[in-house]
């Protein structure tokens, strides 16, 4: 079966990103080494820090959920789980106070 492959041209401030956030994606998806992960993900994190948060950002994010996850991290301290489902995040919220809860009375 042959695969048809897509070609973006994309704005050369993307580039880096992107290629970052597709390895990233495909590590998710499969066995790999500790140490690659840690690099990968240290590369996106400077990628996502120079960023501006825009529409095409965004529009990059949505295309690579464990980069917008990796997005959230950097930015929890303003703006909390911004980009999950307001539903899942009232969810890990109660579920993370319910486990404070129960360590604290050990």
């Amino acid at each position: 079966m042959q695969q048809s492959i897509t070609v973006i041209k994309l704005p050369r401030r993307f580039q880096s990103l992107v290629t970052f956030a597709h390895l990233l994606e495909r590590m998710e998806q499969g066995e790999v080494d500790a140490a690659q992960y840690r690099d990968v993900v240290a590369h996106l994190r400077q990628e996502l820090a120079a960023m501006p948060a825009d529409a095409d950002l965004d529009a990059i994010l949505t295309a690579f959920p464990a980069a917008a996850e990796v997005y959230e991290n950097l930015r929890y301290e303003w703006a909390g789980l911004c980009r999950t489902p307001l539903e899942l995040s009232a969810r890990t919220e109660q579920a993370t106070r319910e486990l404070l809860q129960s360590i604290a009375r050990r």
